[in-house]
């Protein structure tokens, strides 16, 4: 019987932290899976740089908000075709505003794609790996999922859910091997704070003990560290990776 390989599957895995997660997964060891929903020259990129390094990785376009489309991707891609031994969501968007003058979509859609659909991924995820009795899942939340954020209810609502969620899977998949934890980033380099003007970040530095902006590649150490041997007795924690950021 010919062994299963090795996968980790992580949502939005062609930007920021996504990307790094599925490069620092790739050096583990691991067949990386991982998805997208647009720019897929971004996604061949990163496919490339993987490869280039000596692993292995597929892209997959997939709206993680489609519960059907979920379901579909891991019958078709992952059940019985791969050991699936990671899943780390980490899709995500933000539609920031106060909340007198948020609409109902901008609310729904960050509620859809941040939370619903780390959801429906752990859902199909949990199927298999309770069956196969063993698996790592990790869910990227936020600082702000634990202290809150003005202009961010819709964002900080998701987060926080996300890390609610992680706690009663932990609870419910525990006797099966499976472990589930959150990793919340804090003000880390990337496409959606580069967008920050200079005052904003500035501020928001001023309040990180250590003084400085994380990286995408701290942050997915952290996740590795999750999905390997070492964390096999940590499950329903978060792991916060900020620099000391709390307010």
């Amino acid at each position: 019987m010919t062994e299963l390989a090795s996968t980790a599957v992580v949502t939005g895995g062609t930007r920021g932290i996504g990307r790094a997660v599925a490069l620092r997964l790739a050096q583990s060891g691991y067949q990386v899976y991982f998805t997208y929903v647009s720019k897929p020259e971004l996604a061949e990129e990163v496919v490339a740089e993987i490869e280039k390094a000596g692993g292995t990785a597929k892209a997959f376009r997939l709206d993680s908000a489609d519960s059907d489309a979920v379901s579909t991707f891991f019958a078709d891609e992952i059940k019985g075709k791969v050991s699936l031994d990671v899943l780390v969501n980490n899709a995500g968007i933000t539609r920031d505003g106060l909340i007198m003058r948020m609409k109902d979509d901008d609310f729904n859609a960050v509620i859809d794609i941040n939370l619903r659909g780390a959801f429906y991924c752990l859902r199909e995820a949990a199927k298999i790996m309770a069956k196969q009795r063993m698996g790592r899942i990790v869910n990227i939340a936020s600082v702000v999922g634990l202290m809150g954020n003005a202009g961010q209810i819709n964002y900080v609502s998701a987060k926080a859910g996300l890390i609610g969620m992680t706690k009663s899977a932990a609870r419910e998949l525990g006797g099966r091997g499976v472990t589930v934890n959150a990793v919340a980033p804090g003000f880390i380099e990337t496409d959606m704070t580069a967008a920050l003007s200079e005052e904003v970040r500035k501020g928001y530095i001023a309040n990180i003990p250590l003084k400085r902006m994380g990286t995408s590649e701290e942050v997915a150490d952290a996740v590795a560290w999750l999905a390997s041997d070492q964390a096999g007795y940590v499950t329903g924690q978060t792991l916060s990776v900020n620099g000391g950021m709390y307010m």
